[in-house]
């Protein structure tokens, strides 16, 4: 199969890049060619999607059997790949979000039948839209689309915690550490690995067309089990200050988006749905796995930036709250 990813190189798309090419599929990545991570075998069109002229000009000469979206974020974005690939694919996947789900959840475990709705994040509520927007052009034009709703996916580079390697830098140097709620709300982590294994599996499954799917694990972490498995790969024992969600949102907006509108609920997924139309699907990287690769990621010297503005921010609300 000719794949196409528009980005390639994050966070997801990366453990899925090397799973399409370890399974033989002819795999090119659209992108502005200026990533640190590179895969080799991937054939790069650099050019940039937000330009519709451009890319309708780089890419007219091709046509795909599978094309993934990672990087559209808006409503503009996708009626642009709409005019961009009707034609051109036999597959269209959109990978969305989770945090299009519910919040707060009034039912769980999630399912793909799962109202959406989040009154907290703008992101989400603009991947809502994006999704309808599919949606009504593959039931009314026949628009061949896959939608796709990751959770909280990760690799070694990415840090589970609001403030990355900050937390980290503040549990080696013995600083208190803020943890949102009272700790106890559950999670879903998922190695990037074991999402490419979900989606990989999708493509040119014609049973996968017009429908939508979350890729989680079905291992469920509290969020203090989270913070005591990384601090234990530290071998640190920090101290935790308890905030409320609400509180934090007030000293930053941003970060507050985030822990309303997702992660200060409760997830638990049904990933029945994926596993029947991928029945070789399974997460099977716990995080306590996932936490050593992270560690020891984080262990050299180039990859340890503090920010230090969130460092000064967290000592004020502990401060404040206290």
């Amino acid at each position: 199969m000719k794949i196409l990813f528009i980005g390639g190189t994050g966070n997801i798309s990366s453990a899925c890049s090397e799973l399409a090419l370890k399974k033989g599929y002819d795999l090119y990545h659209y992108n502005r060619g200026k990533s640190f991570r590179k895969t080799e075998g991937v054939k790069t069109i650099v050019g940039d999607i937000r330009n519709y002229n451009e890319s309708n000009k780089l890419l007219k000469d091709y046509e795909f059997d599978v094309v993934v979206q990672f990087i559209a974020f808006t409503p503009d974005h996708i009626k642009k790949d709409i005019k961009l690939f009707t034609g051109k694919t036999k597959q269209y996947i959109f990978i969305s979000s989770a945090s299009v789900y519910e919040t707060p959840p009034t039912k769980l475990p999630i399912t793909e039948q799962t109202p959406l709705k989040n009154p907290f994040w703008q992101y989400s509520r603009d991947k809502i839209a994006c999704e309808n927007i599919l949606l009504r052009a593959g039931y009314e034009d026949f628009f061949p689309v896959t939608i796709v709703r990751p959770s909280h996916t990760y690799d070694k580079t990415l840090i589970p915690f609001e403030g990355g390697y900050t937390v980290l830098d503040r549990m080696k140097k013995g600083k208190k550490i803020v943890v949102h709620g009272d700790g106890t709300s559950l999670w879903t982590l998922t190695h990037h690995k074991d999402f490419a294994k979900g989606l990989v599996g999708l493509f040119g499954n014609e049973k996968s067309l017009v429908e939508t799917f979350h890729i989680t694990s079905d291992e469920i972490l509290s969020w203090n089990r989270i913070y005591e498995i990384m601090s234990h790969q530290m071998d640190v024992n920090p101290e935790y200050v308890f905030v409320p969600s609400n509180i934090i949102a007030k000293y930053n907006k941003e970060i507050g988006a985030s822990l309303l509108g997702d992660k200060s609920h409760s997830m638990i997924f049904d990933n029945s749905k994926i596993k029947r139309i991928v029945p070789d699907f399974s997460a099977n990287i716990s995080f306590q796995e996932g936490a050593k690769e992270i560690i020891n990621w984080y262990s050299k010297t180039e990859n340890q930036v503090v920010n230090k503005d969130l460092d000064n921010l967290f000592d004020k609300i502990i401060k404040d709250y206290s």
